[in-house]
């Protein structure tokens, strides 16, 4: 693929939709259409596969109140009768049939088998539209099959370098782990914690068990430290829980909540210099931009 493809594949669909481009291969057929839902098929190479009722219910209720806001990205299927295959927004595409509309508006591109993928990969991972696990695989997938480096991923999706390696290491952890993080048991954060952790599968079931935070399960993972802590039997504040895995995305590490009246502290935990070292860097880039 063109290193000009490639640039505006990280800008997202916003420069595929975009009629003031100038490059003629972008521009290309940008106008949206409108096409029955019975048209389009699933993506093969949908980097998306887990689509649960309730958030489709969800949408669904938004389409029905205010149409799709955002035409899907399609491409034709030679020698199939008229069918298009989605390369991004399969889940518009299913909410709006639960909606019962007929038809929907797209935007068709001549993408490759290739640029599909890649297109759709990049697309949902952009979009946060992908559960962990899904975003990791996401990463594994651009990295293997179209020779991203974790720098180039981390331009064109604007995320740090440090979030991609560490959301690649969950791929690491036991398959009922990652179910967990799939399901929307465990996030992203504990996930983190896990993968270093001596007996992952009995931590992430105390998790579930006590409803322990990141910070408990980081102190928890090491059992030969002899450091005891107090395992809370209340869940955890919902808003706090919020606030943590924000500021640990924004930071591409994980941290700790601390609220206190109108107050509180983040505390950044460190396993060795390596560790501490990154962390600077990435408050270093952060002040430089």
């Amino acid at each position: 693929m063109s290193e000009l493809k490639r640039q505006v594949l990280g800008r997202g669909l916003s420069a595929l939709l975009d009629p003031t481009s100038p490059h003629e291969d972008i521009r290309e057929d940008v106008s949206p259409h409108t096409l029955s839902v019975d048209t389009l098929v699933p993506g093969k190479n949908q980097p998306r596969y887990s689509f649960p009722e309730e958030d489709l219910d969800s949408l669904s209720l938004s389409i029905q109140e205010k149409g799709v806001l955002q035409p899907i990205l399609v491409r034709r299927l030679l020698n199939q009768n008229g069918k298009y295959e989605i390369v991004a927004g399969e889940r518009r595409w299913r909410a709006a049939k639960k909606a019962g509309l007929s038809e929907i508006p797209v935007i068709i591109k001549d993408f490759t088998d290739r640029e599909a993928l890649e297109v759709g990969l990049l697309e949902n991972i952009q979009r946060q539209d992908l559960n962990p696990i899904e975003e990791a695989e996401g990463y594994r997938r651009l990295a293997e099959e179209f020779n991203h480096t974790q720098e180039s991923l981390s331009r064109a999706l604007g995320k740090s370098r440090s979030h991609i390696a560490n959301t690649l290491r969950l791929l690491t952890l036991p398959k009922k782990i990652r179910d967990y993080l799939t399901e929307g048991k465990l996030s992203s954060s504990h996930g983190r914690a896990l993968v270093s952790a001596d007996d992952p599968e009995r931590l992430a079931d105390l998790i579930l068990e006590k409803g322990l935070s990141v910070r408990e399960t980081e102190d928890l993972r090491k059992p030969s430290s002899g450091k005891k802590i107090s395992l809370r039997n209340t869940p955890s504040d919902p808003e706090k829980e919020v606030l943590c895995q924000h500021i640990s995305d924004l930071l591409g590490i994980s941290i700790d909540l601390t609220l206190k009246g109108e107050g509180g502290k983040i505390i950044i935990p460190f396993n060795d210099p390596t560790e501490l070292d990154q962390i600077l860097q990435k408050f270093n880039q952060i002040k430089g931009d």
